[in-house]
């Protein structure tokens, strides 16, 4: 689509997909414990004692507990990180899964993710770790198990997007490193409603269908469900995320991901829209997050 941009961290490129994640990644068979173990053991030196990452000296963060549960998880594109670890029996509440191919050792897979992925590597957060190799490909889960639901109900979807829409412009104010590309501040964007009826739009129907993509299931895409909505646009970008509990969770998730870094930071979109849906069993938690930036055409 020429000079269409999507993501995923979409703009209409091709980026990948986070989660939250930094999904990717297919079926194989578990990889020689030993070399599993090496990685988990790089993965937590790191963690303790970091160097910078994406131009901050973050703190050091305590090890991972090694699970098998994570370590037995097989991603597809377009599969649920969460919904793929319930199903594997571990019930979280924040996961990421990174895969790197082309690293025919342990050290090779963590010079791979070491820089692009330092921000998840390092989220002290995540308690417990994964690895699985197949051949050259690595992929690694990093989790945290799920504490009870919490009891509060959801805010308006405006008022969340109103508070990613501010998240948004406090990091284009002050310019950010996404994984290897280096942005300078860049102007606010502007709240759109069609926008985040696009968005809100997409997020019902992934709560609804239980499914995480940016193509929906009738096979439009962020710039055909803007376009519904009566938004005329030059550019288009959209970003999705799945498992968060608040609207500053989700743009931290976002921020931490290189490809949906890039959108946020991107000083091409002048306009935004973002909005959340639950799935229609609230006690199942399952929330799902979308955030689409725009430039009208003139």
């Amino acid at each position: 689509m020429d000079g269409h941009a999507y993501s995923s961290g979409a703009v209409l490129s091709k980026l990948p997909l986070l989660i939250a994640c930094l999904f990717s990644a297919g079926a194989a068979p578990a990889a020689p414990q030993a070399d599993a173990d090496q990685l988990t053991a790089m993965i937590n030196a790191y963690r303790a004692a970091p160097g910078l990452c994406q131009g901050a000296q973050p703190e050091p963060a305590p090890a991972l507990t090694p699970q098998p549960l994570l370590a037995a998880v097989r991603l597809a594109p377009g599969v649920i990180l969460s919904a793929a670890l319930d199903r594997a029996g571990y019930a979280n509440s924040k996961a990421d899964a990174i895969s790197v191919g082309g690293a025919a050792s342990p050290q090779d897979a963590m010079a791979a993710m070491r820089q692009p992925y330092c921000r998840a590597l390092l989220n002290a957060s995540y308690t417990d770790i994964g690895v699985a190799h197949n051949g050259n490909d690595w992929t690694v889960v990093l989790a945290h198990a799920a504490p009870p639901l919490p009891s509060a109900t959801y805010p308006d979807w405006r008022d969340a997007g109103m508070i990613i829409l501010e998240g948004v412009n406090a990091a284009r104010a002050s310019g950010r490193t996404c994984g290897e590309q280096s942005f300078p501040p860049a102007p606010p964007v502007s709240w759109n409603p069609q926008l985040g009826a696009t968005a809100l739009g997409h997020s019902s129907d992934m709560a609804l269908r239980r499914y995480f993509n940016h193509t929906g299931k009738d096979g439009s895409n962020v710039g055909d469900r803007a376009l519904g909505m009566g938004y005329n646009w030059s550019r288009i970008g959209e970003n999705i995320a799945f498992g968060a509990y608040t609207p500053q969770e989700a743009v931290a998730g976002w921020l931490a991901s290189p490809g949906h870094c890039v959108n946020i930071m991107n000083p091409d979109f002048t306009e935004m829209g973002a909005a959340y849906a639950v799935t229609p069993d609230q006690r199942d938690g399952l929330t799902y997050w979308t955030q689409v930036f725009g430039k009208p055409r003139r």
